[in-house]
């Protein structure tokens, strides 16, 4: 027989498949996901989700669409949560150490708490991105969020109110524009494209039946 999980859903019992995800098991049960879903793959970070096991006392955090279901696991998925985001242009802007200061001072309030760090659904060190960006280092900062997905669940947490992960974008736009060297190849790549120097191969490709792209898409090349 299939081993179930007893699982609550806003405190109603469900008996499920161990094996499904948080996601799929509310399916499972009935629920039409119309919002909190997204991409299903962990991209998006769209299905913010609290829970606790019985017996445990801390919650946990996490992507419904990533997580498996546990005997005993109270859920609750979050709604939107609204940040506190600021309109600039980043072509007017420059990576001064006072950029943060006008966008997002609150960072300044920061308390070392850590519950940013601890309820993050990607195991992101936020706290210490923050850090960095307290400092003015925008390309530590970039690079230390730069899997940040928008789940919200660090804000949602932090006593500070702090919109970590659009601190996080910021700190990767101006490093982006301003901190790291322009890649040339890239640009040469563009303009051959823009001169059709490749639009035989592209025909080609579109002609391709599907399973033979596919076939050529899990036997590419990924970069390290």
């Amino acid at each position: 027989m299939q081993e179930m999980a007893n699982v609550y859903f806003d405190g109603k019992h469900y008996q499920v498949p161990a094996d499904l995800t948080i996601m799929t098991a509310m399916e499972y049960c009935g629920y039409q996901l119309k919002r909190g879903c997204g991409c299903r793959h962990g991209f998006c970070g769209a299905c913010a989700t609290v829970y606790r096991i019985v017996g445990e006392n801390r919650p946990h955090f996490s992507l419904s669409c990533q997580t498996k279901v546990e005997d005993g696991m109270y859920i609750a998925t979050l709604p939107f949560f609204p940040l506190n985001n600021k309109v600039y242009n980043i072509d007017e802007i420059k990576p001064t150490d006072n950029v943060m200061m006008e966008f997002f001072p609150e960072i300044y309030a920061c308390v070392g708490c850590g519950a940013c760090t601890k309820s993050c659904s990607r195991a992101l060190n936020v706290m210490q991105y923050i850090a960095y960006a307290k400092r003015g280092d925008y390309e530590k900062c970039a690079h230390e969020s730069f899997d940040c997905v928008a789940c919200g669940i660090c804000s949602a947490r932090c006593p500070a109110n702090i919109s970590h992960n659009l601190v996080g974008l910021l700190a990767r736009r101006l490093t982006g524009k301003y901190i790291t060297p322009e890649a040339n190849h890239n640009t040469e790549r563009a303009n051959a494209i823009a001169k059709g120097e490749f639009d035989k191969e592209m025909d080609e490709f579109i002609a391709k039946p599907k399973e033979e792209l596919k076939e050529l898409y899990d036997s590419r090349e990924i970069e390290k």
